[in-house]
């Protein structure tokens, strides 16, 4: 994991008076699980929407391995998205569409597939690795939450990105429902060599399987590095998060 993907260095981002990003400088580790926590409205998702290029900075540069992204215009951002998948955090599902018409619009879309057979091939292999093989002719109002976010992973990978971002993904699911979306963050990280960015509020679960995590306040990034470099930080914000977190954990 010594190869870095994805670095960001000074990144600001406001809306008004309101500033969301104050100097953000990180480095996501290739092939690696990297957590972006801090509390909600702290602008993990402005970080997030901002590297893969949905925002533009006001300053500071991003760049994806060694190409600086923040001072391409929108249509040469454009190719360099098929990189990135986004798992939204209500997974954004198309009502109008069945399971397999919504992970079949990227390839419809995107790569202009047309060849039915294959599409449907493509399709239900994904859906048979997420475990819920069958599931085609679903409609997204007959699945459960958990099943949702599952779905909303597929379609994310559907185009085989090397980035995939997690946008709180365990939102709204039960403790044995929210397991099941962490293992699969794992599962698409180890088997499919995936480098996987979630951000959360969950911080036993990013102890749990993040291999570098970041700690967003107020705009700041105020802690990096591995689970033991933050379990011992003297920063009070991120002793009383931690804390607070696994108590609640324990009761």
């Amino acid at each position: 994991m010594s190869d870095i993907i994805i670095r960001t260095e000074k990144l600001s981002r406001s809306f008004g008076e309101n500033h969301v990003l104050r100097d953000v400088s990180i480095s996501i580790p290739e092939k690696a699980v990297y957590a972006v926590i801090g509390q909600s409205g702290t602008g993990k998702s402005v970080l997030i929407k901002t590297i893969i290029g949905m925002l533009r900075p006001d300053s500071g540069r991003i760049w994806f391995k060694d190409r600086e992204l923040s001072c391409l215009s929108s249509r040469e951002m454009a190719p360099v998205r098929r990189f990135f998948g986004y798992s939204f955090q209500n997974a954004a599902l198309f009502d109008s569409m069945n399971v397999g018409e919504n992970l079949a619009f990227p390839l419809v879309e995107v790569l202009g597939m047309k060849n039915q057979g294959e599409i449907r091939k493509k399709v239900a292999e994904l859906l048979d690795w997420i475990e819920l093989p069958g599931i085609e002719s679903k409609w997204p109002d007959e699945l459960s939450g958990g099943m949702r976010k599952r779905v909303g992973v597929a379609r994310a990978l559907i185009l085989n990105p090397e980035v995939l971002f997690f946008d709180e993904p365990t939102t709204g699911l039960d403790p044995v429902l929210a397991e099941t979306i962490n293992n699969l963050v794992v599962r698409v990280n180890k088997e499919l060599s995936i480098t996987c960015v979630m951000i959360t509020h969950d911080i036993p679960a990013a102890f749990r399987i993040a291999d570098k995590i970041a700690f967003l306040d107020q705009g700041y990034i105020i802690a990096q590095g591995s689970m033991t470099d933050l379990a011992v930080s003297d920063h009070p914000m991120v002793r009383d998060f931690i804390r607070i977190s696994f108590n609640e954990l324990k009761t």
